[in-house]
């Protein structure tokens, strides 16, 4: 039995009485059925590079006017107490001595190199070529090289990576550090080195964040940033405005809610270990259908004998006892197989007593199965957004912001995929002793619940749209199409609140409480 056959029977119920799951009167009285769940406050903030660029600049200017000292200055000593104002002024008022030295910063008492006016022409100390004052520049030490050889010696440093942010001037007996005005300064620097420096140099604003809490988002192509809000926490999922999730405090970068990060981590160390054994498990194996043992088949007959102490005969195909099929085969016929013997009534994974390897692939299945689901609704989302929106408004002479509802929907199916697939993770280790057992018929019937409501929306989203959208020759009306979409934002509300109930149920450990039994 392979995977798939598995999981329809495990859902198939789904299909035949769909409608009656879905019809008005019912998705009417849905919203009784949960708790109001008022939006929850953001513990984190999404950081546009305008967001970041401008506390970068508030935080140079303070630092300058409370030292008395250059931004420059300021820019490079905040570079080097990890962008950490209360740092920065702290060990300048501690000893300013010592910071300046270790920061790259020029000595209180250093001189600068005054060239004179009488001097029209410098010999450059790295290329030895003579030429006019004009085309020489120096770092805020004052030692003087010609614009072609700091171009070269820049370039160098910047494709090198986000060391050049502490690039000291090349004279050897010189540690003090090159600052970003006379980058930007150098004719001779390409444009897109100067760029180059000033993204490290935002960059570090946001990965040497020292105690602030902030990091940026791990989306593919996406510039922003998160800052998450002091204090303890239960809850780091983060949604980003690119659309990805993610958990904030997690080396894995995937949101999980309702698991924290120690299950999580633990479920992907077993999950990597084993599932490729659970896969072929399930796709090369069967369990017997009386002590469930799994079999492998390895020759080419279909008569199946049970190792000892069992040694039950069955059939491979329809797992009926092997005496029921006489001197010929009866499990051709899809019913007759179901019928074949006492022990092939039943999915055999569920007839026997739990155990461990059975109890894992159960939740290890779902699990993935919600996984596949995901990846599928966010290529969905994906084509409804670029393709399926824009029919419909020509069709039916609408605006993107009036079918906005349609996208919501979409986003809300991705978002319970996941909450649902970590759920599995979270019931797979509930303990089952007699002091959790309610715990357990709790979280049962809030993911059941949650279940059936994003198996309605998913439904209506994926397979009721398509009328509206494929069958040119015979459109439904603009009347079904509102009813329609009505339907579909019903739904969409519905299945949010069940899941709020399920996330802020399993959050809460599952606490017998009236409010969460409604």
């Amino acid at each position: 039995m392979a995977a798939s056959d598995i999981e329809l029977m495990d859902y198939d119920y789904y299909d035949d009485d769909y409608d009656d799951f879905a019809c008005d009167d019912e998705v009417e009285s849905l919203p009784e059925l949960v708790d109001d769940q008022t939006t929850e406050e953001k513990n984190y903030a999404v950081l546009k590079e305008s967001d970041i660029k401008q506390r970068q600049e508030e935080d140079i200017t303070e630092v300058s006017n409370v030292l008395s000292i250059s931004r420059n200055a300021a820019r490079i000593l905040l570079r080097h107490c990890r962008w950490t104002v209360s740092e920065a002024l702290d060990s300048w008022f501690a000893n300013e001595e010592e910071v300046r030295k270790s920061a790259g910063l020029i000595d209180q008492d250093h001189k600068i190199v005054v060239c004179s006016c009488e001097v029209k022409n410098f010999t450059c100390p790295i290329c030895y070529e003579r030429d006019s004052r004009r085309n020489f520049s120096s770092a805020a030490c004052g030692h003087p090289f010609c614009n072609s050889c700091w171009s070269k010696y820049l370039e160098v440093s910047i494709d090198d990576g986000a060391s050049c942010l502490i690039l000291r001037c090349p004279d050897p007996s010189c540690r003090v550090v090159v600052d970003q005005d006379l980058i930007n300064s150098l004719k001779e620097l390409p444009e897109q080195y100067k760029a180059k420096y000033a993204r490290f140099l935002l960059r570090s604003y946001v990965e040497e964040c020292g105690k602030r809490r902030i990091k940026w988002c791990p989306g593919p192509g996406c510039e922003n940033a998160v800052e998450f809000s002091s204090g303890n926490c239960e809850n780091f999922d983060v949604f980003c405005d690119c659309s990805h999730e993610f958990c904030w405090n997690c080396p894995a970068d995937e949101a999980h809610s309702p698991v924290d990060c120690e299950k999580v981590v633990e479920w992907n160390k077993k999950s990597s270990s084993e599932g490729n054994t659970i896969n072929w498990i399930l796709a090369h194996t069967k369990p017997c259908p009386k002590c469930k043992s799994p079999i492998e088949k390895k020759q080419g007959c279909m008569h199946m004998t049970c190792r000892a102490p069992c040694k039950f005969e069955f059939c491979w195909l329809c797992l009926g006892e092997w005496k029921s099929h006489g001197n010929f085969y009866i499990c051709n016929s899809y019913k007759k197989a179901q019928r074949s013997g006492r022990y092939a009534q039943e999915n055999p994974w569920k007839m026997a007593e739990e155990n461990p390897w059975k109890r894992y692939i159960h939740y290890y299945e779902r699990w993935t199965a919600n996984q596949s689901s995901r990846k599928k609704a966010l290529a969905d989302l994906y084509e409804v957004k670029t393709v399926h929106m824009v029919k419909l408004c020509g069709i039916y002479h609408k605006s993107i912001s009036e079918l906005k509802g349609i996208e919501e929907a979409w986003l809300q199916i991705v978002e319970c995929r996941r909450v649902l697939m970590w759920s599995y993770v979270y019931g797979y280790y509930l303990s089952e002793n007699e002091e959790t057992k309610k715990n357990i018929h709790l979280f049962e019937y809030l993911q059941g619940q949650a279940e059936i409501g994003l198996e309605r929306l998913h439904r209506c989203a994926e397979v009721e749209m398509r009328p509206f959208i494929t069958d040119y020759e015979n459109l439904p009306t603009p009347k079904e199409f509102h009813d329609y979409y009505l339907k579909l934002i019903n739904l969409t509300t519905v299945t949010k609140n069940y899941f709020q109930n399920l996330v802020r149920g399993l959050q809460n450990g599952l606490q017998n409480d009236k409010k969460n039994k409604k």
